[in-house]
C-alpha cells in the first residue's frame, strides 16, 4: 500500500500547481481515469458482447421455447450456442471486477492511520473543507448538511443521482429493446430486473466510505456513464415512457 500511497502523492504534486489544497483530492481523481482507460479494452470486449448476445436473440428465444421446462438443458444449450459463436456471458463483468482492487486500496489508504509505520500524512489533505479520510456522518456532525465539508458531499449526491438517473433510464430502454437478452439462464431474469436499479446503490456507497473512497466510487460511476454511450452509440435506444 506505501507503493500505492507514494503514487497518489507523486500524482498531487504535479497537480499542486493548479489545485492547490485540493491537488490529493485531484489525483484521486487523475489516478481513477488511469484505472479506467488500464480496464477501457476489456469494457471494448464486454461491449462487443453485449451487442452479439443482443445479435443471438432469436436464437436464444428459440432455445428458451424448446428447453423452457429444463433449466439444464437450456442452460447447456445456450452455453453451446455461446461458445460457437464466441461470445462470453461473463465479459460484462470483467472490468467492474478489476478495478475492486483499486477501490479497496483506496478505501484503506484513507482508513489507515499508519503506513509503513509512519503517520498517514495524506488524511491532512481535504477537498474543498472537506478531509479525504472523513465520511459523510464527520461532516454532518461538523457544520451539517449544508456546513463546508456537508456541501462537497450534497455535490457528490447530486452528481450521483444525475448519473444513476441517466444510467436507469438508458438500461431500461436497452432491456426494452432485446428483452429476451439475459433472461436465457435460470435466475438471470430476476437478475436483469435489478441491474438498472443497482446505479442507486453508489448513493449509499458515497455516503459511508472515506470521501478519497468516494471520490474514486462517483469517478469511475461517471465514466462508465460517459464510456457506455461512447461504445453503444450505434445500438438503437427505442424512446420509452419509464
Amino acid at each position: 500500500m506505501s507503493v500505492f500511497a507514494t503514487l497518489v502523492e507523486q500524482l498531487a504534486e504535479l497537480l499542486r500547481p493548479l489545485f492547490a489544497a485540493s491537488a490529493t483530492a485531484a489525483a484521486i481523481i487523475a489516478f481513477t481515469a488511469l484505472v479506467r482507460l488500464a480496464v477501457h479494452p476489456l469494457s471494448r470486449a464486454a461491449a462487443r458482447g453485449q451487442k452479439a448476445r443482443t445479435r443471438l436473440a432469436p436464437q436464444l428465444a428459440e432455445l428458451r421455447a424448446k428447453h423452457g421446462k429444463s433449466p439444464e438443458r437450456l442452460q447447456k444449450a445456450t452455453m453451446e450456442l455461446y461458445a460457437r459463436e464466441k461470445v462470453s456471458p461473463l465479459s460484462g463483468c470483467l472490468p467492474s471486477l478489476l478495478q475492486l482492487p483499486a477501490f479497496f486500496l483506496m478505501y484503506h489508504l484513507f482508513s489507515s492511520t499508519e503506513i509503513g509505520g509512519e503517520p498517514n500524512a495524506l488524511l491532512g489533505h481535504a477537498l474543498f473543507d472537506a478531509p479525504l479520510g472523513d465520511r459523510w456522518t464527520d461532516a454532518l456532525a461538523h457544520g451539517g448538511m449544508f456546513g463546508g465539508a456537508g456541501l462537497v458531499y450534497v455535490a457528490l449526491f447530486v452528481i450521483v443521482a444525475a448519473v444513476a438517473t441517466f444510467t436507469y433510464r438508458r438500461t431500461k430502454r436497452q432491456m426494452a429493446a432485446a428483452p429476451t437478452v439475459g433472461e436465457q439462464m435460470p435466475g438471470m431474469g430476476a437478475m436483469t430486473k435489478i441491474m438498472p436499479l443497482l446505479s442507486f446503490a453508489t448513493l449509499a456507497t458515497v455516503a459511508v466510505v472515506p470521501l478519497a473512497a468516494a471520490l474514486y466510487v462517483v469517478t469511475s460511476t461517471t465514466w462508465t456513464a460517459v464510456e457506455r454511450v461512447f461504445l453503444y452509440r450505434d445500438t438503437p435506444v427505442p424512446v420509452a415512457q419509464l
